[in-house]
């Protein structure tokens, strides 16, 4: 196996410095961590209020909607003591969960004769 320098493992395996030093120090062959749920001690009794404000305000016109910043102040209005990034991170998460959602409506353009043409859009 060939010498690689630390920056070029980390480069490769898209791990900090600190990482490969001390797998490299401790001699182990492998270091893995995965952590499967991601904890939102501070957002989380909030979720359902952010979906409503998100859902709101992904209702409205395109020049009438809140950015995220206004939708955190009026969070932290309402008694939220957390962060911007939080409430930016469950914003994109839910953005990606609604598009989706509607990229999965399925559409039929052919109709046979006779065949009612109505969708049903849950």
């Amino acid at each position: 196996m060939p010498n690689k320098s630390i920056k070029q493992i980390c480069r490769e395996l898209r791990v900090s410095r600190n990482t490969v030093r001390k797998v490299i120090r401790s001699g182990a062959t492998e270091l893995t961590y995965e952590r499967m749920i991601q904890p939102l001690p501070k957002i989380g009794p909030w979720t359902g209020e952010l979906d409503d404000m998100l859902a709101a305000n992904a209702r409205k016109a395109k020049r009438e909607r809140l950015t995220l910043i206004r939708i955190f102040e009026e969070l932290r209005a309402r008694g939220y003591d957390g962060g911007y990034d939080a409430v930016r991170r469950y914003a994109a998460s839910w953005n990606r969960e609604e598009r989706e959602a509607s990229a999965a409506a399925y559409v039929p353009l052919t109709f046979d004769p006779g065949e009612a043409c109505q969708f049903d859009w849950r």
